[in-house]
């Protein structure tokens, strides 16, 4: 009996196997010019990172330094639908020029996937504020820029913005007495800058997101992209670049660029000298086509395939519950207002009117975000289409231009420039992620000497000071997703006064779900919020109390994200040390994660 046609080539694939699968590739444009898909290609993932922004310079003058350069702005967009064989215009943004001398650093030029069906533009990154002469003030883009030492004094919010769904806004610069000059870091795709903390440090730029689950391991960086560069120091420990090619601050030398292709912003600059902020890295254009030729394929053809893992296959789908609780917001000091807790979300195990849908997913990999608590605004924490939005920092120093005050629950108010409190469930989710801020009691006219608000939490606003004390934290939202009933997102309590002499000198309480304590008479220190409950932090007391250190805002709390599926699934994470697996008596299984990393369901 004769072969059958194409025998020679080892057969051909039936009719029950004609469908649309194939030899992915992926291909990264660090240049601007055109992208030509293969022919038969219908999808792509792509991932864009803009030029990151410069840092800012210092002058030749030992009184100030810079703040580093925002992140360029990042995005993944997965599934779009292309024509095979046809090219496409790829521009890939330049990092910006770190600022000469006092000036501020240059804004890096963004990129761009011109796919008809879905063009992706992603903004280049805010450079970092520079000065004098200036700006002082951190750019807004992609992510932010760092603000400088120069104009960081008590009512000011001299960090740039991020784009939101591209990065976060920079961290704030410090104008105190030298050595305490600090620069703030910028901005990164996943966390915000951190800002300077006198006397001790520069603030570390933030961190960049990892986009390897989508286009596997590329760049000098291995997928992870888009990290801020660090804020600078006069004296002591410079600010470090962050993950995902952020430049490291220099003293008495130029700042580090950040690495090219990208889009990690440049590292910040001290005297001795004038000197230069390091320039932002350009950005890079990354493109998985996903698919390849339906219809019939050699033998030959099919086992590349396999052998590529693009051979189509069965893909499992499971429904999944969640909590993803944000980095809780700082309090601040001086009769402070509270941190407001970490946006809080969740589905099936919670209380019934903060219950979200739960996900269906696909099996495959999931990056895990863990967003930290924050001196300033907490991060954000992600699980897959689940973000919940970092607490606000208590409205202490800060104009009311600034939002860091805004988040998943408002920071509380404080007796200096803004005492209302910060607005919880920013940006809006349904249900919502949490709740307003409390307003400050203002100190003057004497002897009234204040108190501030507490921070919201995912249950309860943050409760006014009173001629009593401190405002006490909204109460946190209990859960029982891990079995054992525990609350999470409290908001922080508000700072008291300095003694009995004084009216209001009572702590507030923080909220429950980790909200930290105010401080306040007699000698009480302010408490940070509890690690992994995305608590906010407690405001502190009078200034001029002893010891000082009640005088202190603390820290959020870290945040958390607990996956629970059915007893089929199976959970691992990369790496391992930041998860949890668990099994429940019910079947059910577990992945907690208390740091960022990736959850692969199968």
């Amino acid at each position: 009996m004769a072969s059958p046609s194409g025998s020679a080539n080892g057969g051909i694939i039936g009719k029950s196997n004609k469908t649309s699968f194939g030899k992915c590739t992926v291909t990264s444009k660090t240049s601007s010019g055109s992208l030509t898909t293969q022919p038969g290609t219908t999808l792509v993932n792509t991932v864009v990172v803009a030029g990151a922004g410069g840092a800012g310079g210092a002058p030749a003058a030992p009184e100030h330094v810079s703040g580093g350069g925002g992140a360029g702005g990042a995005r993944v967009v997965t599934c779009i639908s292309v024509c095979g064989a046809t090219p496409y215009t790829i521009t890939v943004g330049a990092g910006g020029a770190g600022g000469p001398g006092g000036a501020q650093g240059s804004t890096g030029v963004n990129s761009v996937a011109a796919f008809p069906s879905n063009p992706i533009t992603s903004t280049g990154g805010g450079g970092g504020g520079g000065g004098p002469p200036g700006p002082n003030v951190g750019a807004s883009g992609g992510s932010g820029g760092g603000g400088s030492s120069a104009g960081g004094g008590p009512g000011s919010c001299n960090k740039g913005s991020g784009t939101c769904g591209q990065g976060n806004p920079g961290g704030r610069g410090f104008d105190a007495a030298p050595p305490g000059l600090t620069g703030g870091g910028g901005g990164g795709a996943s966390a915000a800058g951190t800002a300077g903390s006198p006397p001790s440090s520069g603030g570390p730029g933030g961190a960049g997101t990892d986009f390897s689950p989508y286009v596997g391991n590329v760049g000098p960086t291995c997928s992870v992209f888009a990290g801020g560069g660090g804020g600078a120091k006069r004296t002591g420990t410079q600010g470090t670049g962050g993950a995902g090619g952020g430049g490291a601050a220099n003293s008495g030398s130029n700042g580090v660029a950040g690495t090219t292709n990208t889009g990690g912003g440049g590292g910040g600059t001290s005297a001795p000298g004038a000197h230069s902020g390091g320039a932002g890295g350009s950005g890079i254009v990354i493109v998985k086509e996903l698919n390849k030729a339906s219809g019939v394929w050699s033998m030959q053809s099919q086992m590349a395939a396999k052998q590529q893992g693009t051979w189509p296959r069965f893909i499992a789908s499971y429904t999944l519950d969640y909590l993803v609780v944000a980095g809780g917001g700082g309090g601040n000091g001086n009769r402070g207002g509270a941190g407001g807790a970490g946006g809080y979300r969740a589905s099936g195990y919670g209380p019934s009117p903060l219950q979200g849908s739960a996900l269906t997913v696909e099996e495959g990999d999931y990056t895990i975000t863990i967003g930290g608590g924050g001196a300033d605004k907490g991060s954000d924490s992600v699980f897959s289409t689940i973000t919940s939005t970092g607490g606000g920092a208590a409205n202490n120093f800060n104009s009311p231009a600034c939002s860091a005050s805004d988040g998943g629950s408002g920071g509380g108010g404080s007796i200096r420039e803004t005492t209302a409190g910060g607005s919880g469930n920013t940006p809006p989710t349904s249900p919502p992620q949490g709740n307003n801020g409390g307003t400050a009691l203002p100190g003057n006219p004497m002897p009234c000497a204040g108190a501030g608000g507490g921070g919201g939490g995912a249950t309860a606003v943050g409760a006014g000071a009173t001629p009593s004390g401190g405002g006490a934290g909204g109460a946190g939202a209990p859960n029982t997703i891990l079995g054992p009933d525990t609350s999470y997102a409290g908001g922080g309590g508000g700072g008291g006064s300095r003694g009995p002499s004084y009216h209001g000198p009572a702590p507030g309480p923080g909220g429950a779900g980790g909200g930290g304590r105010g401080g306040g008479a007699p000698s009480t220190c302010s408490v940070a919020g509890t690690t992994n409950t995305g608590g906010g932090g407690g405001g502190g007391a009078d200034s001029g109390h002893t010891p000082p250190t009640t005088g202190e805002g603390k820290a959020g709390g870290s945040g958390i994200v607990v996956v629970r599926g059915p007893s089929a699934v199976t959970f691992s994470s990369n790496p391992g040390p930041a998860a949890t697996m668990s099994t429940h008596p019910g079947g059910d299984k577990i992945a907690k994660f208390t740091a960022s990393a990736t959850l692969t369901v199968s």
